[in-house]
């Protein structure tokens, strides 16, 4: 997993290689096509390992609150460099490579789908009504962090968490994330 964040860091998604990923690593490259299949499903692997570090549904008792330490723990986790390296190279694959697209996708919905726990919960408390889009919310927390970090060029600093978490949660409060009426 080194080998292609080193490889990811020093030519991004575009000019990894297995050829390359597997000389750093020290081995053949046919290991990793034996174990991996191909660039992509090492790419898969990894993201699956970075989705596995897990981040604590935070519980701090108001949805404003968690909303904003789910953010700083998000930024906590781009500020290695070596993690926002692969995460840049992700996005940025991303836009024109499906294969890329659903493996970050898949990334970004395992940790989605963990932290509904803290929209239901805000639900429970009554600061939310009934049916509202968890996914939506967490996902404008990401969006918000992701924008700035990888697009705009940010750094991942506390003060983006809590902006990034303050307008999720401002904008859940106000009804944007709330069910249709039917």
């Amino acid at each position: 997993m080194q080998a292609i964040i080193g490889e990811l860091n020093d030519h991004g998604y575009a000019g990894a290689t297995v050829e390359h990923v597997a000389a750093r690593a020290g081995v053949a490259k046919t290991t990793i096509y034996r174990r991996w299949g191909s660039l992509d499903g090492l790419l898969a692997d990894l993201m699956a390992e970075h989705a596995a570090q897990q981040i604590p549904v935070p519980d701090e008792g108001t949805l404003d609150a968690d909303l904003r330490a789910l953010a700083r723990a998000v930024v906590a986790s781009v500020r290695d460099p070596a993690i926002r390296a692969a995460m840049a190279s992700m996005v940025a694959a991303a836009v024109q490579n499906p294969a890329a697209r659903q493996v970050l996708f898949r990334f970004l919905a395992t940790r989605t789908a963990t932290m509904t726990a803290l929209i239901d919960r805000a639900v429970r408390r009554g600061e939310l009504p009934a049916g509202t889009d968890a996914a939506g919310i967490l996902q404008t927390v990401t969006a918000l962090i992701y924008y700035r970090v990888f697009i705009a060029g940010d750094q991942p600093t506390p003060e983006l968490a809590d902006r990034a978490g303050a307008a999720a949660a401002a904008a859940a409060c106000a009804g944007v994330f709330a069910a249709a009426p039917s």
